[in-house]
């Protein structure tokens, strides 16, 4: 099992950006692949990006592609997601997952590991 801590959210101007990281203890992160997702008020948590153990691939909601970026530090033992060009449908609150290496990473069941969930604000 590993812990995941997120931080890095906050209230932010539509347009702006933020950078959320999640840091881990426990394990290394480099035998998880790692997700990313949110959820806002009265919706269901939704996939958001994900990036395989080795940083090599990653895979976005379309709804967040070319805004999104992550990325990963092994060494580190912290995963990424920069934010830029913010909308207010992007206020929710994002978690970080690790999921076993190889499985389907959008698939919110195939992770094991969660954070608590760090709050985004985009005010418009």
């Amino acid at each position: 099992q590993v812990q995941l801590v997120e931080s890095g959210g906050g209230l932010v101007q539509a347009g702006g950006s933020l950078r959320l990281s999640c840091a881990a203890s426990g394990r290394s992160l480099s035998s998880y692949d790692m997700g990313w997702f949110r959820q806002a008020p009265g919706q269901e948590r939704e996939f958001v990006a994900a990036i395989r153990w080795s940083g090599s691939t990653t895979y976005y909601a379309d709804s967040v592609k070319g805004r999104f970026t992550g990325s990963r530090d092994n060494a580190k033992n912290t995963v990424y997601l920069q934010m830029n060009s913010l909308k207010p449908e992007d206020t929710a609150v994002y978690y970080c997952a690790a999921a076993p290496v190889g499985r389907v990473v959008v698939i919110e069941a195939n992770y094991n590991d969660w954070g608590q969930g760090t709050q985004v604000t985009v005010s418009s």
